[in-house]
């Protein structure tokens, strides 16, 4: 299953490897977006979306989040500080940078798993599902 991907970072060097990446293993970057306005502007088509915390607008990548949830896109938030951000209803969870592509690989074989409907797939080793998360607690690895 291939996937229409949008990348939400503000990093250029971050998201050319992000979109380099997701190419290889035969998926559609959809585009780049640094900000809350040019992740709206590309968001139409995207089926996943990998989405920063903090982007070059302040700390938006929630809200970019849940817009994206209610679009019916697949949400993974990518962050150096995972504690940085709770649940967002939804979403699939985050993962802490620095993502390594053995991590994508495993992200985008859970995010096929879980858009065909197998929601029994036990999330990779790189995803702190949000739904796993005590909400008191700081969030751990799976």
């Amino acid at each position: 299953m291939s996937f229409n991907v949008l990348i939400v970072e503000d990093q250029p060097l971050i998201a050319l490897s992000l979109k380099d990446t997701v190419e290889e293993l035969g998926h559609n970057t959809i585009g780049i977006a640094s900000n809350m306005y040019q992740a709206r502007l590309n968001s139409s088509d995207a089926d996943l979306a990998f989405v920063d915390v903090n982007l070059e607008d302040g700390p938006t990548g929630p809200i970019i989040g849940r817009t994206l949830v209610d679009a019916n896109v697949s949400v993974l938030f990518m962050t150096s500080d995972p504690g940085a951000i709770r649940g967002v209803p939804g979403a699939l969870g985050v993962i802490q940078k620095p993502v390594l592509d053995l991590d994508l690989v495993e992200a985008l074989q859970y995010v096929a798993d879980r858009r065909a409907g197998n929601t029994n797939v036990p999330p990779p080793r790189c995803l702190i599902e949000f739904s796993r998360v005590d909400p008191g607690a700081s969030p751990s690895r799976l």
